[in-house]
């Protein structure tokens, strides 16, 4: 039996309790909001999946059905058959929160190759109507959305070239901006200096407490102007065989005193073998370093933070779960674009250089989180022996334009 057959069974077993007028309104009013919202999810451009706890596909629109080459008959199809390496138990976990947030990115290969990336909207709750599908009571479901990025590959070098100059110009007014509240503090903090000496009467301690404002003030300038140099003149990444693991924990022991005067516990879970990738040492601890330091400032009053290395039969997979705030919804979309930033003296930068780090080594970067209770995310890197492809990054596919030449090759150079 087909799921619409399925629909109109289930349908039928209501009709004694209604009188025959109810029927004729309940009908001509379920006709015209199954036709709107078959409309409606058709004419979209994102593929529209709906998957119950167990994977199976309780719907999906036209753009699904051709993306993943759903058939006619999906009554027993599980999503399972066409994406692989997703934590649906994460995401189905989040669905008793009232604000959860997830974006995921997937590569698949049938019925024709694709780079997806898809927000997931989980939920629990009273029954409800999708075209086909009536949901029982306390059902948990999870909503997916469907973005296909690989178009964004084969872009025009003049885009690239005016979207980069946009990028640099908002930079730079950015960093203008940025730098304006400490050089105004240092100024400050120099007068009140210089009327200190020529008042004749010098108070060493008076004096050293302005020195050590002043020096703050420098070292927030100079990390400020180095993170916006990161973002701006990226080094090319060299690659060559590594172990994942071990810049994990490179970063994490540098990052120890840190971690220990914040009082945040860290759990570490690692594969026995992991395969190696072909990666930039340097640059991985940099992303490493600034998806901790996230982290650590999320959890404001301690908290735990679990690391793990994994693999699979394409990916070995960086995973990082902290108990922290939590991503809103209606930041997801944002956490990734330059100058963004929800925290009082962020730089908007750290997660744009983890994200272009991450495209660079032709990895994917994913997040589920959970307003409150704290965020994961997962970063996926070709292993050696799989071919890898480098994806445009935010800044690259804004406004649907990427950066990348046309002719970008497929794979780093091999050594």
């Amino acid at each position: 039996m087909t799921k619409k057959n399925s629909f109109f069974s289930k349908f039928g077993t209501r009709l004694d309790s209604l009188d025959p007028g109810s029927i004729n309104s309940y009908i001509h009013l379920l006709s015209r909001e199954h036709g709107m919202l078959e409309s409606l999810f058709n004419a979209i451009r994102e593929g529209i999946v709906v998957i119950d706890e167990d994977g199976r596909i309780l719907y999906h629109n036209a753009v699904a059905k051709e993306i993943f080459g759903i058939p006619d008959d999906y009554s027993r199809v599980s999503i399972h058959s066409f994406i692989k390496g997703v934590d649906w138990e994460a995401i189905f976990s989040s669905a008793a929160s009232k604000e959860h947030t997830v974006r995921w990115e997937v590569e698949i290969f049938y019925p024709v190759r694709r780079v997806l990336s898809f927000y997931a909207l989980p939920r629990t709750g009273a029954p409800g109507r999708m075209p086909g599908k009536i949901f029982k009571e306390k059902e948990k479901c999870v909503t997916v959305i469907f973005n296909d990025i690989t178009e964004t590959y084969d872009k025009l070098n003049s885009a690239a070239e005016t979207e980069r100059t946009a990028l640099v110009s908002l930079l730079a007014a950015e960093v203008a901006h940025e730098i304006g509240n400490p050089l105004n503090s240092i100024y400050l903090h120099l007068q009140l200096f210089q009327r200190l000496l020529d008042s004749g009467e010098f108070d060493p301690e008076e004096a050293k407490q302005m020195t050590a404002a002043a020096r703050s003030e420098v070292e927030r300038l100079d990390h400020i102007i180095h993170g916006f140099l990161r973002a701006l003149r990226p080094s090319k990444p060299v690659f060559r065989l590594m172990d994942l693991k071990e810049s994990v924990l490179e970063t994490l022991n540098f990052m120890r005193p840190e971690l220990e005067g914040r009082g945040i516990k860290v759990n570490c879970l690692w594969s026995e073998s992991l395969p190696l990738i072909r990666g930039d040492a340097e640059q991985l601890k940099q992303s490493f370093y600034n998806l901790i330091k996230n982290a650590v400032q999320a959890m404001t009053r301690g908290g735990v933070l679990t690391i793990s290395c994994t693999s699979d039969d394409r990916s070995v997979l960086a995973v990082f779960s902290d108990s922290g705030s939590g991503i809103r919804s209606e930041d997801a979309s944002r956490i990734f674009t330059p100058r963004f930033t929800t925290k009082e003296k962020g730089s908007g930068i750290g997660l744009m250089v983890v994200e272009r780090i991450v495209r660079e080594h032709g990895g994917r970067i994913s997040f589920v989180s959970t307003v409150g209770e704290g965020t994961k995310f997962v970063i996926a890197f070709p292993r050696a022996d799989v071919q890898c492809r480098v994806l445009p990054t935010s800044e690259q596919t804004h406004a649907g334009k990427s950066l990348l030449p046309a002719g970008t090759p497929a794979e780093p150079e091999r050594e």
